[in-house]
């Protein structure tokens, strides 16, 4: 793949997410990296398990994503693994974006980054906590569609 190309690769996938939060509107966001992070990530190095997003004076902050230290680079150069990253948005969307976190108590949840045309890129999800009887339940619908596929498979 070169690196204009313009398909994307998946790096680091946060399928947590999904099972913890339910999902209401996601967002692709740039973000704000140093070089030695960028390599790192080109490498599959990042990890979004913990990661949220926050709100802060209109911006768009990134907290808790560990992106692991380039392992060619010299101590002196390399970057904080858990470091505040910035998130790159349109002023108007993060407008739209306070409002919804503030008003309804909804969370801002890493669920993917990829490279897309040589740029990395991050969806964002704009999700809202599930209780504990919700997993529950997601789970039940889960495998009451595979024990249908499967007896639909055998006839």
């Amino acid at each position: 793949m070169s690196e204009k190309s313009p398909g994307y690769k998946i790096v680091s996938d946060n399928r947590q997410a999904r099972h913890l939060y339910e999902i209401i509107e996601t967002y692709q966001v740039g973000i704000e990296l140093k070089g030695t992070e960028v390599k790192s990530i080109r490498e599959g190095k990042a990890n979004l398990r913990d990661g949220y997003g926050l709100v802060r004076n209109g911006e768009l902050w990134l907290i808790n994503v560990h992106i692991s230290p380039w392992r060619s680079a010299s101590n002196y150069f390399n970057h904080e693994p858990r470091r505040t990253r910035k998130l790159l948005m349109h002023k108007q969307e993060i407008r739209k974006l306070i409002g919804k976190v503030e008003e309804k108590g909804l969370t801002l949840v890493p669920l993917k980054m990829y490279l897309k045309g040589g740029w990395v890129k991050l969806d964002i999800g704009l999700g809202k906590g599930k209780k504990l009887h919700d997993k529950r339940e997601d789970l039940k619908k889960r495998e009451d569609k595979r024990d249908m596929e499967r007896a639909m498979k055998q006839y």
